[in-house]
């Protein structure tokens, strides 16, 4: 009977050593509660609450011992960007200082794996970015959008750098901030970095990680064409998810910067949802075992590669995030999860003009204008041609019914 016991109890803790305790649910939630708070007031770049977000995240890198890489002798990365035009009245006008909290888990090996998140979101709603009828005012927590993500990096820093093991690879966790104004942490840190970037083997980036969908199951991987070896490794890592690829290297969050200084990057995203860049992206509406998955996901790939050699990098097209300039918006968000013809909409803004038109979350967009929309892309397209005071016909597929709507711009 003891002999049993033993046994068992031996397997229960070989199992949960090499699953379950890999990543800590609770630590997960203690993060995204605090950053995505209401003390905060939504982390608006260059505040004394983004700040006290820094000083959070710093607190959380030095208890872990990782070395201080930031420009100031210390973890704070500091730099200075203009503040766009449309932005200025977010945070009193240009120029803005703020600061990445950078920290080093230092394995004396000869490459570097970089791990980051934004940590940067809305504020009280003055920034023109949020999808809310009404922001301004309003706290902006950003729950999913980023704090999801900064607790990805503070809980993968501690994984790395208590798991006894010495890995072949150094690691760089960096939570970026002015991501919402226009990725300006990451593009200052690779301008100026303060390690050798050639010596870096890849680029991991972690955007709204936290709102896995338990029905479609499913996770949304950018940059899959920026390293020969990507795919079949992705391929070939077990999942409990379904895992949509994407081969662009530029995007719209932080892997970018890293792959316009020809690195391999990836980025992890579980979808779209409705309270994207509104305030209600709080923290209930997080799932964490979700996350939990996610994170055990990227570990996995992460084993992978140090198997491999320093990976080669790929230039790809990119044509999905080529630069548009928007004289309109019709008021909907995409469903990017979606792997249909067309393009799905998965939230509609009150008082927009797709909602002025009748259109709903679930619609497929088919035709916009003489455009046939395959794509979120061939929508982007068509969009760009559209200007203020244009009358378009769409067609959407509803409930497979195809219905004809006119949209008043």
């Amino acid at each position: 009977m003891k002999k049993g016991f033993v046994l068992s109890f031996l397997f229960y803790l070989l199992i949960n050593f090499s699953f379950g305790q890999q990543i800590n649910v609770s630590n997960l939630k203690k993060h995204i509660k605090y950053l995505a708070s209401d003390k905060l007031k939504g982390r608006a770049t260059g505040t004394q609450n983004e700040l006290t977000a820094a000083n959070y995240i710093r607190i959380n890198f030095s208890n872990l011992k990782l070395e201080a890489k930031g420009n100031l002798n210390s973890y704070y990365y500091s730099f200075k960007f203009n503040t766009p035009k449309d932005k200025q009245d977010t945070i009193g006008g240009a120029p803005v200082s703020a600061i990445d909290v950078v920290g080093f888990l230092n394995n004396d090996a000869e490459n570097t794996i970089v791990i980051g998140a934004h940590y940067d979101h809305l504020g009280m709603g003055f920034d023109h970015n949020s999808l809310d009828p009404n922001p301004e005012g309003k706290i902006h927590n950003g729950a999913d959008d980023n704090a999801s993500g900064v607790a990805g990096v503070i809980e993968l820093a501690r994984y790395y750098s208590t798991n006894k093991v010495r890995e072949k690879y150094n690691f760089l966790f960096i939570c970026f901030s002015g991501e919402e104004l226009g990725l300006f942490g990451s593009k200052k840190y690779c301008e100026n970095p303060t390690i050798d970037l050639s010596k870096v083997d890849y680029m991991i980036n972690m955007d709204m990680i936290g709102r896995l969908n338990d029905s479609t199951n499913k996770v949304i991987v950018y940059g899959v064409g920026t390293s020969p070896e990507w795919v079949s490794m992705i391929d070939h890592v077990q999942s409990s998810f379904t895992i949509k690829k994407d081969s662009a290297g530029i995007g719209p969050s932080d892997q970018t910067s890293f792959y316009l200084k020809n690195i391999p990057v990836l980025h992890f995203f579980t979808g779209q949802h409705s309270d994207y860049h509104k305030p209600s992206d709080d923290v209930a509406k997080i799932n964490f075992i979700g996350e939990k998955k996610v994170l055990e996901y990227i570990i996995q790939i992460i084993d992978k590669t140090l198997e491999l050699p320093k990976l080669k990098f790929l230039e790809t097209r990119n044509t999905s995030s080529e630069p548009r300039k928007y004289k309109v918006t019709m008021g909907v968000m995409p469903d990017y999860a979606f792997d249909g013809k067309g393009m799905r909409i998965d939230g509609v803004t009150e008082g927009k003009p797709a909602y002025k038109a009748g259109v709903k979350k679930g619609d497929v967009v088919l035709k916009l204008g003489e455009t046939k929309v395959e794509s979120t892309n061939d929508y982007m397209k068509a969009l760009g041609a559209v200007k203020k005071g244009d009358v378009v016909e769409i067609i959407i597929l509803r409930e497979e019914k195809e219905i004809k709507l006119n949209v008043t711009f």
